[in-house]
């Protein structure tokens, strides 16, 4: 079979270009991606081999090599694990970031530097190694296989792949180092390089071939040593292998279960968001171990899906080694461990979260991660109450976050609901004129962004007693709250004859709106819409419609007037003098319902009429 010459995707060559010419500080990570890699190999043979041991019969030790070429100058990284054919090759290696390509190019700054320190975010490690080889061969035979694979790489655009005989099991990356990278050849080096990096990898890592290859490793599971032998540096650097990550962690949780179910955790939270947080999948990352061997990693089961920004390793004792993915799924001693990485997590954050020298922390955390841990409000009933209390808010009240304890804390006298309000940002909401009754009464508002606020919302219901209640939705019941008493209160028109232009706004707008009344939430703004109480709120059918799930027709809103507004107190008194006749008090009615369409950043169901009728009112106002 001749060679075959293939392109990279679009995008990957100015990837490579950044990668091949950074001023990356330690360029030396690419050893430590390239062994991690060689270890995850042998990982998937182990457990491929419980059940097909004929898979590493031929050469059961598994181990990383090192081997240097100085008269060719290149660096081989050698494993026996369960290799590639040539579609794993194209699939892994002629491919980048295959669900993260486009969202890594976003990322990408103009700094060379910072751009590389994105490699481990989106699963790209490989192709660090292009910071010091000039070219890059992998020979490979796929375990269970006969026919083994080349692929070469110069890492400009294009890549090639043959066929290859006599190549052993595993895979064999042979890097040919650019000039002035001879450091990589030396012994002493990459000693240093794997005890920085690699020392915890339960895989040996070794330099050499035969029987004089020397041991650089101490491979032992890090995760089953005691807290007080692991250094800082250590466990930083098993969340840079475990995770593939460059940043450094933000909360690392190691600890042992014991009992009627014993298990080692070795868990992270991660300082930055990964790309994939919001994949339909929902699939965490945490690798699953049995006595030490590898079982499989993102198992369906271990973690609840809000927990799914953790990366790290779960040991147990009690699974046995040759339980299948379909058997965990329906293992109860999966659930128990399941529950009891849950309790642990959420206390490590509500440590961090009560902890006044990490309520800065807490709040980097929530911000990356914060609208995956809602979900959980109304999927995970049994931890609820400990969810509530790690739920970090933006609210009317200023620039930083607030918990609701705090909110409850600060409530107005006679106010009896927690409020709220949804929408895509901050500094839309804070615009919204549904907030200007609230302030003027000095009451707080929640400003809720995230989509699935629309959901746990609803289905929590209240904290401490205190309902939550959108500003969009119903009566505004500003009354009965003490506040707000030392502002003068704009002077407003009789009620009969507010009522007369509401009953005449009521007949023009019958068709487009449920109802028309006086509002309390209105200040400074003429007219707002509202939902009924029992109809959904304005911002989820806007979302709702985005994705599909509604059909294309409106909803009937209440248009709410502001009787203390200039322009209301002059259709008043035009309403009072002209009754129900007047055409251009009808025109008004029209053009104040899109005005309030408009500021709710709804679409117009009729542009071309709303641009006809203020046309016509500017033209009268001009004569």
């Amino acid at each position: 079979m001749t060679e075959e010459r293939l392109n990279f995707q679009a995008e990957v060559s100015r990837l490579l270009d950044i990668v091949a010419h950074s001023l990356y500080s330690e360029k030396e990570v690419f050893l430590r991606e390239l062994v991690s890699n060689a270890s995850d190999a042998c990982d998937r043979l182990r457990y491929a081999a419980l059940t097909q041991p004929e898979l590493s019969a031929d050469d059961p030790n598994l181990k990383v090599r090192l081997i240097v070429d100085k008269e060719a100058r290149t660096l081989t990284v050698a494993d026996n694990g369960v290799g590639m054919n040539r579609e794993d090759l194209v699939e892994n290696l002629g491919t980048i970031a295959r669900s993260g390509t486009a969202a890594f190019m976003r990322q990408l700054t103009g700094d060379s530097k910072k751009d590389v320190s994105l490699i481990g975010q989106f699963g790209v490690g490989f192709y660090s190694a292009f910071m010091v080889a000039e070219k890059v061969e992998v020979l490979t035979r796929k375990a269970g296989e006969a026919q083994g694979w080349r692929w070469i790489s110069d890492g400009r655009g294009e890549f090639t792949i043959g066929e290859a005989d006599n190549v052993a099991r595993g895979a064999r990356v042979i890097l040919h180092l650019r000039e002035g990278d001879d450091e990589y050849l030396e012994e002493h080096r990459l000693r240093a390089i794997v005890r920085k990096y690699s020392d915890h990898i339960a895989i040996p890592i070794l330099f050499g071939e035969g029987d004089d290859a020397t041991a650089l490793n101490s491979a032992s599971a890090l995760w089953m040593r005691s807290k007080n032998e692991i250094t800082p540096e250590q466990y930083k650097e098993f969340y840079h292998h475990v995770g593939h990550g460059f940043d450094d962690p933000w909360l690392t949780i190691h600890w042992r279960a014991e009992g009627a179910i014993e298990y080692t955790n070795l868990l992270y939270v991660p300082a930055t968001r990964p790309f994939d947080l919001f994949d339909p999948k929902r699939a965490h990352r945490v690798k699953l171990y049995v006595k030490r061997v590898f079982i499989t990693e993102g198992a369906d089961g271990l973690l609840p899906p809000y927990l799914r920004f953790l990366k790290g390793v779960v040991d147990t004792e009690d699974l046995p080694l040759n339980i299948s993915r379909e058997m965990l799924q329906h293992n109860p001693m999966l659930a128990k461990i399941r529950a009891g990485i849950t309790r642990r997590v959420l206390g490590e954050l509500s440590k961090k979260a009560r902890d006044e020298e990490t309520a800065a922390e807490y709040q980097t955390f929530w911000e990356n991660f914060g609208a995956v841990l809602k979900e959980g409000l109304y999927e995970d009933y049994e931890h609820r109450d400990e969810l509530l209390k790690l739920l970090r808010f933006r609210s009317t009240n200023g620039d930083g976050l607030v918990s609701l304890e705090d909110y409850v804390g600060r409530m107005k006298e006679g106010q009896d609901a927690i409020y709220t309000i949804a929408g895509d940002d901050v500094d839309t909401l804070l615009k919204s004129p549904q907030l200007e009754g609230f302030r003027a009464k000095g009451v707080e508002v929640l400003l809720l962004t995230d989509p699935v606020d629309e959901f746990w919302v609803p289905a929590v219901g209240q904290f401490k007693d205190k309902t939550f209640k959108s500003v969009t939705r119903g009566g505004a019941d500003l009354g009965k709250i003490q506040g707000g008493e030392d502002k003068p209160e704009a002077e407003k028109p009789a009620e009969g004859d507010v009522a007369s232009l509401i009953a005449l706004f009521k007949l023009t707008l019958a068709d487009a709106v449920k109802d028309v009344r006086p509002s309390e939430r209105l200040t400074d703004s003429p007219v707002c819409l509202v939902a009924d109480e029992t109809d959904m709120d304005l911002h989820l059918e806007r979302l709702l419609k985005q994705h599909k799930q509604l059909g294309a027709g409106e909803s009937k809103r209440i248009l709410e007037l502001n009787p203390g507004h200039p322009l209301i107190k002059r259709l008043v008194d035009r309403a009072r003098s002209a009754g129900a006749s007047d055409q251009d008090l009808a025109e008004v009615a029209w053009l104040l319902l899109d005005q309030a369409r408009i500021v709710e950043g709804e679409a117009l169901p009729d542009p071309v009429a709303f641009a006809r009728r203020l046309s016509a009112m500017m033209e009268k106002g001009l004569a």
